[in-house]
């Protein structure tokens, strides 16, 4: 997994009063809410004797521990011990291991770090992709490590062998390209130009000059987001949440905004959510076998032209660990 990087962990709706306790990134988690509706979280471990904070009471924004009834704040910090009193000392060490986090389009992220830094920004999504969207979302649990997910849905070679009964039909088995291209530092494009066999080698990149050819598009954003630009009006998204290094979690939403109706159009995005989540499927009973369990470019695979995102993917990945 990736250091110092912010990756999708929870849809905002998973954590309401109550404290929520998860496993994230290989390490046990606790997420609460502060009176502001903040977003809190830390390691789910009281550091006086080792109770889970996750079954602690929420009380106005502070955590209080149901073995002592210490009490902890947002920060992290120890604000009260029981048994010293209310002005009594309270140990320097006496504090949460804590992570920042954000929210946003009903997505909750955790900056996933040693020393956060004191100018850190705030996680990229897709400019493309706003309010004037309503979405329906899964979620699916996989044996599997979470980059194997991802490159999954950056294989453009798959679709007419694992989907040829759904959105691989076609046996358009050729893969031209694919087209691969690098919008600033952690975002990758990948344009599609699969087609039928006709004895033609397939093109290389650099023989694609025309993108107009393929209007859909795949983008990812590193850590852990994706968006399959079917439309301007029709968007499939994932994040692929790291659960430990052998199980993630698929989180899949299916945008529209052709029927703005809201009563209708969140109607219309949960009618889409049985096909979304049968292709999953399909992924899934193939992408669980996969071994070594996480990718990487020394992995014993031997690949060809038509894995080049998957190729851009793991030197990026390479890359962003190496730092």
């Amino acid at each position: 997994m990736i250091r110092d990087q912010w990756y999708v962990v929870l849809e905002s709706k998973q954590v309401a009063d109550k404290p929520v306790g998860v496993t994230r990134l290989g390490e046990k988690l606790v997420f609460w809410r502060g009176t502001d509706s903040k977003i809190h979280a830390a390691f789910d471990r009281c550091p006086h004797r080792g109770v889970a904070l996750s079954i602690a009471e929420n009380k106005e924004g502070v955590l209080q521990c149901p073995f002592h009834g210490f009490e902890f704040d947002g920060s992290g910090n120890c604000i009260l011990i029981p048994a010293n009193g209310r002005n009594g000392v309270i140990p320097a060490a006496m504090r949460l291991n804590t992570y920042p986090t954000f929210e946003k389009n009903g997505l909750i992220w955790l900056w996933w770090g040693t020393t956060p830094p004191k100018d850190l920004q705030d996680p990229q999504f897709f400019e493309n992709l706003d309010d004037t969207f309503q979405y329906a979302t899964i979620q699916q649990h996989w044996d599997a490590h979470y980059s194997r997910v991802i490159e999954n849905q950056l294989d453009v070679v798959h679709l007419p062998f694992v989907h040829r009964n759904s959105i691989g039909r076609g046996n358009r088995t050729v893969v031209d390209g694919p087209l691969v291209e690098w919008h600033g530092d952690t975002m990758i494009y990948t344009y599609v130009f699969n087609r039928l066999d006709d004895g033609i080698p397939p093109k290389k990149p650099s023989e694609i000059t025309s993108k107009s050819e393929s209007r859909v598009h795949l983008e990812f954003i590193f850590p852990n987001i994706w968006q399959n630009y079917i439309g301007e009006d029709i968007r499939v998204f994932a994040a692929f949440i790291p659960i430990d290094e052998e199980h993630s979690i698929l989180l899949i939403r299916f945008y529209q905004r052709f029927l703005t109706i809201p009563i209708l159009g969140k109607f219309v995005a949960w009618l889409a959510m049985p096909m979304n989540k049968s292709i999953a499927l399909e992924d899934q009973r193939v992408v669980i076998t996969q071994t070594p369990k996480p990718s990487g470019l020394k992995s014993g695979e031997i690949l060809i032209q038509g894995d080049i995102p998957i190729i851009e993917y793991r030197k990026k990945r390479a890359e962003l660990q190496n730092r």
